[in-house]
């Protein structure tokens, strides 16, 4: 088929007779008197319950908005707002206050009724499609579908609709709208800096600028941040996934004996909760662990290795305490893929005469890559965001500036959770939030499109 015709077929698939676009155009005057009296369409056509069902939400919308909502959109435009003031009470001889603005629930309330006046359009314009495909409905001589009717196609070829309704209001309101409210802070001057915790006004761009810029402290602190974490990432998931496949390749051997012994072996570190581990090894490597005590004793040390006070010392620390808890679990997953290699390919490669390093590069290695790319994607992601780690074993620290917000181990999660909870600079802690995000999803795209998983999927099967 012609590639012009196969566009058409493919669009006419997807029309939408009833769009809100043949609505305005094609519409009666019923149907168009419904983009501002909802149902009205629906009533000229006998529907009586949806025309009442859209017209009582077209009139509580209206309502709140009056009561409500005008009020708060015109908070989230100005959100700063008049400060607590103290007055003397003559009559009762006592100072008095009255209640100022908290700028955070009015920009919390005002992205709450932008969401709801987004939905009041979504259900005007199932309104206006409603009244216009009841209008259709009656022009080719088919009676309007009834109340009771909606009802049941609800349950029938609607049921998607009735399956979907609860999750995605969960998703919108525990997910998006927090988002959205977090995502807000990072235009605006919310923090303790000049006392803007309750009174707090937009700034734009300008708190991006500050990060981006390499004079100001906070800049400094992110590129570090950023610089480490980017790192940090790249050796915590390929040290891992390259010593966790090495380790189930020798286990998994035909010559190699007790294998499950040896697996169990492995497993113990991961059986033990990760934040009981993360402390023990911290202490261990304390000034006065037992790490420095036995260096002490057996190689003469004049003083205890600073594990935890030299920048480069702790990275060192955090990397090889991550191979030891992350080796197992890498071990685990490739064994089960290296279990569904076929054993064809090695022998037809011992044929051909190739050894053990030839046959891995060029039928191990790459059936792994094939199978388990995503899984190294999410890897990379996860320790982006490794907030574990970082905060259990070094705190962050060591720090080095005093004008730095940042510790030389931290990464922008472990920077971010300081920022918000420790240091209440709520606004630079959005925008670092923005940034990790951003971070993790080009990184993690334009990874995910060069996989061989992604280009050939049928390639391995």
């Amino acid at each position: 088929m012609p590639k012009g015709k196969a566009g058409k077929k493919k669009n006419k698939e997807f029309y939408n007779p009833y769009s809100v676009t043949n609505a305005v155009k094609k519409g009666d005057i019923f149907t168009r008197l419904s983009m501002l009296i909802m149902g009205l369409g629906n009533f000229a056509r006998g529907q009586i319950a949806k025309g009442l069902a859209f017209l009582i939400l077209e009139a509580a919308y209206i309502f709140f908005m009056i009561k409500t909502g005008a009020s708060c959109i015109a908070d989230l435009i100005r959100l700063g707002g008049a400060e607590q003031q103290k007055y003397w009470n003559e009559a009762k001889q006592v100072y008095e206050y009255t209640q100022g603005d908290n700028s955070l629930l009015m920009l919390l309330f005002g992205v709450a009724t932008l969401f709801i006046t987004i939905i009041f359009i979504l259900l005007w314009r199932a309104s206006l499609k409603s009244a216009y495909k009841a209008q259709c409905m009656k022009e080719n001589g088919k009676k309007p579908d009834t109340f009771v009717q909606d009802i049941k196609s609800l349950f029938d070829k609607n049921l998607h609709k009735t399956l979907l309704a609860l999750p995605v209001t969960g998703v919108v309101v525990f997910t998006i709208l927090p988002l959205v409210f977090m995502i807000s802070m990072a235009f605006t001057n919310y923090s303790k800096l000049d006392s803007h915790l309750t009174i707090f006004n937009w700034v734009g761009l300008e708190n991006f600028g500050k990060i981006f810029s390499f004079n100001s402290s906070i800049g400094k602190s992110f590129w570090s941040a950023l610089g480490w974490t980017l790192i940090w990432a790249v050796f915590a998931t390929f040290s891992n996934y390259i010593l966790g496949m090495i380790l189930a390749i020798v286990i998994n051997r035909k010559n190699t004996r007790g294998k499950a012994f040896w697996r169990t072996i492995f497993m113990l570190s991961a059986a033990i909760p990760q934040f009981v581990s993360l402390l023990l090894m911290r202490t261990m490597f304390n000034r006065e662990g037992i790490i420095n005590t036995l260096l002490q004793r057996y190689f003469n040390l004049s003083e205890p290795m600073p594990f935890w006070d030299n920048a480069m010392l702790a990275r060192i620390v955090i990397i090889v305490v991550n191979i030891w808890i992350g080796i197992p679990f890498t071990m685990l997953q490739v064994t089960g893929v290296l279990q569904n290699i076929p054993e064809d390919l090695y022998e037809a490669a011992k044929v051909d005469g190739a050894g053990p390093v030839k046959t891995f590069f060029k039928i191990t290695l790459p059936y792994m890559l094939f199978v388990t790319g995503p899984y190294l994607i999410t890897s990379f992601t996860g320790n982006i965001n490794n907030f574990n780690v970082i905060y259990l074993l070094s705190g962050g620290g060591p720090v080095t500036d005093l004008s730095s917000t940042s510790g030389k181990t931290d990464l922008l999660v472990t920077w971010l959770y300081k920022l918000s909870v420790d240091q209440q600079y709520y606004n630079i802690a959005a925008v670092i939030g923005i940034m990790t995000f951003v971070v993790m999803a080009v990184v993690s795209l334009i990874t995910y499109h060069r996989t061989g998983s992604y280009k050939n999927e049928e390639g391995f099967q």
